[in-house]
């Protein structure tokens, strides 16, 4: 399993219960990988950590994962790259990832295999014969078929999909957008409560929202840590400003950029605004050799340039951008003082920032979230301000009117928000996935 954000906590806990194996990548990239995993035992889990050549690694992760798979599926052609030496190495690594997990298996494993990187995992497993139950979870978006079909290697990965017995998605949209995919394209059938018949195989697919662990949410929202950080900033704003704060993977899906002209032209529109509120934008460096993000990385910072040279005063400075990581612990005491968060990626799996956010509040006095209706979050959370951010004019008129939402109806949208993000929580989504993994299920295809 690889594991990304909120994953390692879900999957962990439900390891630390019952036992089993955490099998990745252990982050090294020797010129010569070990033949091996590297096996050590915590508790009830077992770890496999392997290796993987450096060149592989700039191929298999920075290439044909970062460079095909991640813009396509984001629906970004226009940054995607087709290199079959990438596509090679891609299925090399898997191979290789299923090779040495094979020795670390018993014949009633359960097998739960995450995101884009380990598409073709299971398909390599069944080669080896192994024919126990294996899920697999996407967490980032599906595409919709016309961009799919542009991969020259759509069907090899369909393929691969149809290999595990259930196939997760975030929402119900990416769910829908991989059956039309197997109907219109190969013929694929599609029966009641999610059963899929494809490529001689069947098999299950539904969409799981994952979540975050609240209670943990909330405990370090109160942390000692997250106090200090929040007074430091409160100490730098004088007169009651307000604080606007945004927290991104520097990524191109983000949305970034039009969040800042969106914040831009609400200084416009609403000049009242102006020495009033602060900005604070943290994006953390992310794949920092790929080009395409070293040029977001310039776009962002000339923006940043732009907006304080612009609209800066003598005592105020409206946008604060860092480009540096920040412990969770701070970031909830950042979420917890803050009047208004914006979590507006152009297209996302999920995105937990936003459950992060709500969690972190003050019921008391809670701040406002602004929301993309591209976040696969926003289908679940009653309460946010829903907008497009394509649309910069709409986005500057709801950054005002979140910033001026009175008291009482703040509240009344952080209660409906608290009561989704509890229902859908980390704990909800690894044990609805699981139970149908565990559970065969009868086939309703007609």
């Amino acid at each position: 399993m690889s594991s990304a954000g909120g994953l390692a906590v879900g999957v962990h806990a439900a390891l630390r219960e019952t036992g089993g194996v955490w099998f990745g990548w252990s982050g090294d990239t020797p010129a010569e990988p070990a033949d091996e995993p590297r096996v050590f035992r915590t508790g009830k889990v077992t770890y496999g950590l392997i290796d993987i050549k450096d060149t592989d690694f700039e191929a298999f992760y920075g290439g044909f994962s970062n460079r095909t798979l991640w813009p396509l599926f984001h629906h970004r052609i226009d940054l995607t790259s087709f290199e079959h030496q990438w596509y090679a190495t891609y299925r090399r690594v898997n191979r290789r990832f299923a090779e040495l997990l094979l020795p670390l298996l018993e014949d009633d494993d359960v097998i739960w295999i995450h995101d884009y990187q380990l598409i073709p995992m299971a398909a390599e497993l069944r080669r080896m014969g192994v024919k126990g139950r294996i899920g697999f979870f996407l967490h980032i978006p599906f595409p919709a078929p016309d961009i799919y079909v542009t991969l020259p290697w759509h069907r090899q990965l369909a393929v691969d999909l149809c290999a595990h017995d259930v196939v997760g998605f975030q929402t119900g949209g990416d769910l829908r957008q991989f059956q039309l995919y197997l109907e219109s394209e190969v013929g694929g059938r599609i029966g009641a409560d999610g059963a899929i018949a494809a490529f001689g195989r069947e098999l299950k697919a539904g969409a799981y929202p994952i979540g975050i662990d609240v209670d943990d949410v909330i405990s370090m929202a109160r942390s000692p840590e997250a106090k200090r950080q929040a007074d430091r900033v409160k100490a730098t704003l004088p007169g009651g400003r307000k604080l606007m704060i945004g927290v991104d993977r520097l990524d191109y899906t983000k949305g970034i950029l039009e969040r800042l002209r969106a914040f831009e032209k609400m200084l416009q529109d609403y000049p009242s605004q102006r020495r009033g509120v602060v900005m604070l934008q943290i994006s953390a460096p992310s794949r920092e050799d790929v080009p395409e993000y070293l040029d977001m990385r310039q776009q962002v910072e000339l923006m940043t340039g732009h907006l304080n040279g612009a609209y800066s005063e003598s005592d105020w400075v409206p946008l604060r951008y860092i480009n540096r990581s920040f412990s969770r612990r701070a970031l909830t005491g950042f979420f917890r003082m803050s009047a208004l968060c914006l979590v507006t990626p152009l297209r996302d799996g999920m995105n937990l920032v936003a459950e992060e956010f709500v969690a972190a509040q003050d019921e008391a006095d809670p701040g406002v979230l602004v929301l993309s209706r591209f976040a696969g979050c926003a289908g679940i959370i009653d309460g946010a301000l829903i907008v497009n951010p394509y649309d910069t004019h709409h986005m500057a008129d709801t950054l005002h009117a979140g910033l001026e939402m009175p008291i009482e109806e703040r509240r009344e949208r952080w209660q409906r928000m608290m009561r989704t993000v509890r229902r859908h929580d980390i704990d909800a989504w690894r044990d609805r996935f699981l139970a149908d993994l565990k559970i065969r299920p009868v086939a309703t295809i007609h």
